[in-house]
């Protein structure tokens, strides 16, 4: 994967020797990604991979320049194209510049200097072209986390304390919670609400990343530091730079990796794996897990003095069965949502619906909610959601809400709904997972610390 600032560069040359030249000299810029074509049509083949930059040789052995340049732009209306050519021809350069291209050089001593300057010129633009981007798409999320943060009853008021409290300052905040409760949700509320909403929001799932490749994604990687390294990829934390890092699930880290982290937020600087020199950042931390990480401290799973190092502001999100009449406002939201988004006509619940909802466990919390009521939305007759359209029977209420009178805990009684599913579904993870609504990678650390297991 490229970095944020990495810029794709198409050198389309015919003449080996001079394509080498040219990419010599760009390749003094490590953010450029270069790759060399002979043949216009090798060019055109792989415009898919969207460059940002095209350098192209008006003489090739299949093609003139101008022919081509309307071909990559009918494709890639925005791509900069710089038109490379043996002869100095006016009337040449005019009708490369009205059919789209960025530049014209003439081939001579000069050439591949005034390729640097221009390249770097389009370099600036793409930053502000992608910055542009960034803060419109960081508008819309903003927008999404105020909304979804909804709730009226006591723990959403407390929570909404706590949020606001933790947005006045950069302290580490950790945020626990069931599966589907929204930790990645509050994360975002408070980073919009702080002095830092300006900079990126970047998240990371430690859960979901293979463990050889999860120090490269965090710290990055230089090129050539390992097989396929092929070029030099800026990490999360130096992404999240002047903004938020946020690490779910990162009860996952393995030992080894813990102790770097630990090292990395004592030093506040990182070091790309294959390089030397450390990198300071500036980026606040945020956590989250649906473990209990004292416990795992106990047990020897995680390190004590990292536990303490991202402890910080502790925020523990509220079971949805917890909320009360929060599951009819939360519900009423998502129906509306998902129905403008649709193009239907807003579908209302019944109240026989409404009390089938509120009676309900919903071990899946607020994510499963939602999946429950756009299912119903699209079920549903005349417009009104009734008890049947609310298939809540297969994910068994009953089960879920089982054994609280008796003290079992909810790790009990999670392991024992999926265990039971396991065995309806004959040992299909990915079945099940699609049905009680949590990842699969819970279910497979379920039976790696042998909760449960396939029969």
């Amino acid at each position: 994967m490229n970095s944020p600032s990495s810029i794709s560069i198409f050198i389309v040359e015919d003449n080996v020797w001079y394509g080498e030249l040219l990419e010599y000299k760009l390749a003094q810029n490590p953010d450029y990604i270069i790759r060399r074509f002979t043949t216009a049509q090798a060019c055109l083949d792989n415009l898919g991979d969207k460059p940002d930059i095209i350098t192209l040789d008006y003489s090739l052995p299949d093609g003139q320049g101008d022919q081509i340049l309307q071909q990559i732009k009918a494709r890639l209306p925005e791509v900069a194209v710089i038109a490379i050519s043996g002869q100095e021809d006016i009337r040449t350069a005019i009708g490369m510049l009205r059919h789209g291209a960025y530049d014209y050089l003439v081939k001579d001593e000069e050439t591949s200097n005034r390729l640097w300057n221009t390249v770097g010129n389009i370099g600036k633009q793409l930053a502000l072209r992608r910055e542009n981007i960034q803060l419109r798409e960081q508008i819309g999320r903003k927008y999404d986390a105020q909304r979804a943060i909804l709730g009226e009853s006591p723990q959403i008021h407390q929570l909404s304390a706590l949020i606001d409290k933790a947005a006045r300052t950069n302290i580490t905040v950790s945020i626990s919670g069931e599966t589907g409760t929204g930790k990645e949700l509050v994360a975002k509320a408070i980073h919009y609400g702080s002095e830092r909403r300006n900079g990126a929001f970047v998240a990371v799932n430690v859960a979901a990343i293979p463990r050889e490749l999860l120090e490269s994604e965090l710290f990055g990687h230089e090129k050539g530091a390992f097989t396929g390294a092929v070029a030099r990829r800026i990490g999360r934390f130096e992404q999240a730079h002047q903004g938020t890092l946020f690490l779910d699930e990162v009860a996952e880290l393995d030992l080894s990796l813990q102790a770097k982290l630990l090292r990395v937020l004592q030093e506040r600087e990182v070091s790309r794996v294959g390089g030397t020199a450390p990198i300071a950042f500036d980026a606040r931390l945020m956590v989250a897990t649906h473990r209990d990480l004292l416990l795992e401290v106990r047990e020897g799973r995680f390190r004590e003095d990292l536990y303490y190092r991202l402890l910080g502001l502790p925020i523990v999100l509220p079971p949805l069965r917890e909320r009360g009449q929060d599951v009819l406002l939360l519900a009423e939201a998502f129906l509306h949502d998902f129905c403008q988004q649709n193009n239907m006509a807003t579908c209302t619940l019944s109240e026989d619906a409404r009390r089938k909802l509120l009676h309900y466990g919903f071990p899946g919390n607020v994510r499963e909610l939602k999946a429950l009521v756009e299912l119903a939305s699209v079920l549903a007759e005349n417009g009104q959601i009734e008890p049947q359209d609310l298939p809540t029977r297969d994910l068994r209420p009953d089960a879920a809400m089982a054994g609280s009178a008796d003290g079992e805990s909810l790790r009990v009684q999670m392991a024992r709904i999926v265990q039971g599913y396991l065995d309806r579904y004959e040992g299909n993870i990915l079945q099940v997972a699609a049905k009680l609504q949590i990842g699969k990678s819970t279910i497979y650390r379920m039976i790696q610390n042998q909760e449960v297991q396939i029969r």
